[in-house]
């Protein structure tokens, strides 16, 4: 990988960046083409910025529904080497921070240290390496000034929660909204955090041999430095083509076990479930990778989420909205009858089985947020605040279904659902 950039900081370059970007997609769209060089041009601006920028453009390639119509492909194509893709730093300012915040030299530190990294994305580049004792690692270091660079398109959107506060009804609670997005974003950047995080969900999953998340190096990790276990498997997009379908159905009905027993169990969940976080087995097992997007619910939140899949399993639609409505605290209204009608939908998976999932289905749960939107920004209407600690679910759901769709099979999500609801 020789595509090494320098980091844009300033505010003025990334904002006119982000601009030309949505310039190039309009031109596209009016040209009606299939949108190839714009997306193009849109992947390598994004890129370069890294940053919040590349992870709003790694969602787009995944996630249906939220790509221009017509032009789809043509940015889910591009946009896609977003996922592990991103231009890279250049290796002597990585040296640097390896050196810097484990107090030593690299040398000293592995035994040996691939300059080229395995992948770069949003936060962060990886490499491969190996410690003194030939133990093979990953060496996941981030974008020398990937923090400023952060706190920039922080400081830009908090002038974008500010005018949706001033227009929207209070309780919107935009700054609040704000708050916590800014939090998980800024929690991405310590890596000290994430290896926590990730050898809890090692210890969560610890009895489940299909899954396997890597080991955690602390001696060789720091705010800015993470080592683990080098992990190697196929791709995404690799499992998805897979032949046999009995493989594909098992790693479907695992990606979901891995998903929701977290939430069921300890309310807590992998917000970024981009592909390029999975790595597949030929023996059914799946590799678990980055959790430095994690968030954690309420324990009211949580009792309603028990209580709703206990009443989608049951198929029972009134016992499913009462538990909704407890958990988010919805008031009668328009509103509350859009928001608790699209929960029902998101549990279509579990409510009968086989369920294919199906990227149109995914598409219209993306269109039934974007219509929930109208009413939070209508004058008196009856929104009510997002309970914290679920401002990310959404992200979840969507980017979570839109890997499952890639699989094309059918899937006993019930029969999976209803083992991890009976071993609560």
């Amino acid at each position: 990988m020789a595509n090494e950039r320098e980091l844009p900081t300033g505010q003025l370059a990334r904002l006119g960046s982000v601009a030309r970007v949505g310039a190039r997609t309009g031109l596209a769209m009016l040209a009606r083409g299939d949108g190839s060089g714009a997306a193009e041009h849109a992947a390598e601006l994004l890129g370069n910025l890294r940053g919040i920028a590349a992870k709003v453009g790694q969602m787009a390639s995944y996630v249906d529904g939220f790509l221009p119509e017509g032009q789809g492909d043509a940015y889910a194509r591009a946009l896609a080497s977003l996922q592990s893709d991103t231009p890279s730093s250049p290796f002597p300012s990585i040296r640097e921070v390896i050196e810097r915040e484990l107090g030593s030299s690299l040398e000293s530190l592995f035994a040996e240290f691939d300059v080229m990294p395995l992948a770069s994305a949003s936060i962060g580049q990886v490499h491969r390496a190996r410690l003194t004792d030939g133990t093979a690692v990953a060496v996941k270091v981030q974008h020398p000034g990937i923090e400023a660079a952060i706190e920039t398109d922080l400081r830009s959107a908090a002038g974008i929660a500010a005018l949706v506060g001033a227009m929207a009804p209070k309780k919107v609670e935009a700054k609040a909204l704000y708050d916590e997005v800014a939090s998980r974003f800024r929690e991405e950047l310590d890596y000290r955090l994430e290896a926590e995080r990730q050898t809890a969900f090692a210890a969560l999953h610890a009895e489940d041999p299909r899954i396997h998340i890597p080991r955690v190096f602390a001696s060789h990790s720091a705010r800015r430095v993470l080592t683990t276990e080098l992990a190697t498997g196929i791709t995404l997009d690799e499992a998805a083509a897979d032949q046999d379908e009995a493989r594909r159905r098992a790693y479907v009905e695992l990606l979901w076990t891995f998903v929701f027993r977290g939430i069921l169990r300890q309310g807590v969940f992998n917000a970024d479930p981009h592909p390029g976080n999975y790595l597949f087995h030929p023996d059914g097992r799946i590799t678990f990778l980055d959790f430095g997007c994690v968030e954690t619910m309420g324990a009211d939140y949580l009792e309603a989420v028990h209580a709703m899949h206990r009443a989608a399993l049951a198929g029972d639609r009134e016992r499913h909205r009462a538990a909704a409505k407890r958990g988010l605290g919805t008031d009668s209204g328009a509103y509350e009858d859009a928001l608790l009608g699209h929960l029902w939908r998101c549990f279509e998976p579990i409510r009968s089985t086989p369920f294919r999932m199906e990227r149109n289905y995914v598409s219209d749960l993306v269109r039934g947020i974007q219509e929930l939107k109208v009413h939070m920004i209508r004058r008196g209407s009856n929104v009510t605040p997002v309970p914290r600690g679920v401002v990310f679910l959404n992200r979840l759901q969507f980017g979570f279904y839109s890997i499952l769709a890639r699989f094309d099979v059918d899937a006993d999500y019930r029969g999976v659902d209803r083992e991890l609801v009976e071993r609560l």
